[in-house]
């Protein structure tokens, strides 16, 4: 759930925040928020759903992914993903907002400052184009999750070294 929990930090939802803060499963309550049923009452059917509602919005897709990874029409598709964006309204205006700094910046950063350059964006081509969107969205994301993972790394390597402990990080 890492990329999860830097979305939330990134976008500053609070729902999301809370949801993860809460201690609870985030798919449940994500579930509960986007079909409108009590937590108690999420089926794992609907935590399914979630699950892929919370990842495909990372990812960047669409309601015609959606529609087609959970085999269900594309206006209920829409309807799930306008049901999240209700639920965690700051997540929208931030992915919104990557996309606009790549566009004008031609990159986007981790909470590291790596860059990615999208060149994508600058193209003509409409699928190439929502390629690179989809792009500017999950990096700073993603590579966020990489960079803290990378960095943990780091850190237990160096503490088993300390330690003299015989093990090491693969």
């Amino acid at each position: 759930q890492i990329e999860l929990r830097v979305l939330a930090h990134m976008a500053n939802d609070e729902n999301m925040i809370a949801a993860f803060n809460s201690g609870t499963d985030v798919h449940r309550v994500t579930a509960s928020q986007v079909f409108g049923v009590p937590e108690d009452e999420v089926t794992s059917l609907l935590r399914s759903r979630a699950k892929a509602v919370n990842f495909g919005i990372l990812y960047g897709m669409g309601a015609f992914s959606l529609s087609e990874d959970l085999h269900i029409s594309q206006a209920k598709a829409k309807q799930y993903i306008a049901s999240y964006f209700a639920a965690y309204p700051q997540i929208d205006g931030y992915l919104k907002s990557v996309i606009k700094d790549a566009d004008e910046n031609g990159y986007v950063t981790t909470l590291l400052g790596r860059r990615r350059y999208i060149p994508e964006l600058s193209s003509p081509n409409k699928m190439v184009r929502g390629f690179g969107e989809r792009v500017a969205m999950n990096s700073p994301i993603q590579g966020s999750a990489a960079d803290i993972i990378k960095i943990a790394m780091i850190n237990v390597s160096a503490r088993l070294k300390n330690e003299g402990l015989d093990a090491r990080v693969i």
